[in-house]
C-alpha cells in the first residue's frame, strides 16, 4: 500500500522541490519597495521642514538681511497720521543785524552818553591786581586840562580839543602812580594828542600821599589812547628817589594802573553797546 505526501507541492507539476530563484526575486522586489518608501518619506519630510522655514521667513521678514520690510509690516492708509491743518513754520531770509560795536560808543562824543565821573573810571578805595593791592589816594577833575599837566603836555591837550582831565593817585609799598584821563570829542583827536605828547601828567599828592615826581626827579611816564580817551601816567618813589630801569616795582605798579584804566574805558563802550542791543526792536 502506498501513501501520498500530505505537504504542498513546490514546483510545477506538483513536484516537491521549491523554486528558489522565484523566491529570491520576490524577496528582492519587496526589499526595493521598502527602500523607495523610506527614501520617499525622507523627501516628503525635508520638503515639509523647508515649507515651515519658508513660512517663518516670510512671516518675520528676516530671511534676507538686505530685504526691506514685508508688505504686512507697512502701515495701511488708515494708520498714517492725517495732514496737519497748522501752517508750517516760516523763517526770515533776512540776516539779523550785527551787534553794536563797543568802539563806536567811545570813539565819538555824539554816541558816548554815559556820565563822565571820577568814580566811573576809578571806583572804590583800592585796586587789586593779582596779589598786589594799590590804595587809592587823592583824585581830581578839571575842565582846564593844562592845569593837571607838566611841561608841554598842557599845550598839546588844549590844541587837540581836550574837554576835561580826570586824575587819581594810587600807592603801594613806597611807590606812587598818578593816572590822568584826558577826554576829547573824537578818537582822532585823542590819538593825535598822544602822538604829539611831551612832558606828562602832573603827579597828584595829598591825603597822606607826599609830593613825588616833581622838581626834576626822574620818574616813569607813559601815554596811550583808546577811543576818544587819552590816558597818561607818572610813576615814582614817594621818598623822592630817581627811578631806574631796574626798579621793577615802579614799572609793575604803573602797568597795573594803566591796564586797569584801559579796561575801564573799554567797559564803558561795552556797557553802552549792550544797552543798545537790548533796546533794539526785534524782527
Amino acid at each position: 500500500m502506498s501513501f501520498g505526501h500530505g505537504g504542498p507541492s513546490w514546483g510545477p507539476g506538483g513536484s516537491g522541490t521549491p523554486d528558489w530563484a522565484a523566491l529570491a526575486e520576490e524577496s528582492a522586489a519587496k526589499s526595493r519597495r521598502r527602500k523607495w518608501l523610506l527614501i520617499g518619506g525622507g523627501v516628503l519630510a525635508t520638503a515639509a521642514v523647508a515649507a515651515i522655514v519658508a513660512t517663518a521667513v516670510v512671516s518675520t521678514g528676516k530671511g534676507d538681511p538686505e530685504a526691506g520690510p514685508s508688505a504686512s509690516a507697512l502701515p495701511g492708509p488708515a494708520d498714517l497720521p492725517p495732514e496737519s491743518a497748522e501752517p508750517a513754520p516760516s523763517f526770515s531770509s533776512v540776516a539779523p543785524a550785527p551787534p553794536p560795536d563797543p568802539m563806536d560808543f567811545i570813539s565819538d562824543e555824539g554816541k558816548d552818553k554815559l556820565p563822565i565821573t571820577v568814580d566811573g573810571f576809578f571806583p572804590g578805595k583800592k585796586l587789586t591786581s593779582g596779589d598786589r593791592v594799590h590804595l587809592k589816594g587823592p583824585t581830581a577833575r578839571t575842565t582846564q586840562c593844562a592845569a593837571g599837566t607838566q611841561g608841554a603836555l598842557g599845550a598839546v591837550l588844549a590844541r587837540n580839543g581836550c574837554d576835561q582831565l580826570i586824575r587819581a593817585t594810587y600807592t603801594r609799598d613806597g611807590v606812587a602812580v598818578t593816572v590822568g584821563v584826558a577826554v576829547f570829542g573824537t578818537d582822532a583827536q585823542a590819538k593825535k594828542a598822544v602822538e604829539e605828547s611831551a612832558g606828562g601828567v602832573a603827579s597828584l599828592s595829598g591825603g597822606g600821599v607826599p609830593t613825588f615826581c616833581r622838581a626834576g626827579v626822574v620818574c616813569r611816564r607813559t601815554a596811550n589812547s583808546y577811543g576818544r580817551y587819552a590816558y597818561f601816567s607818572v610813576s615814582g618813589f614817594t621818598d623822592g628817589r630817581n627811578v631806574t630801569k631796574d626798579d621793577k616795582a615802579v614799572y609793575t605798579a604803573g602797568d597795573d594802573l594803566t591796564n586797569f584804566t584801559f579796561h575801564q574805558i573799554r567797559h564803558r563802550g561795552e556797557a553802552q553797546a549792550s544797552a543798545a542791543a537790548a533796546a533794539a526792536p526785534t524782527a
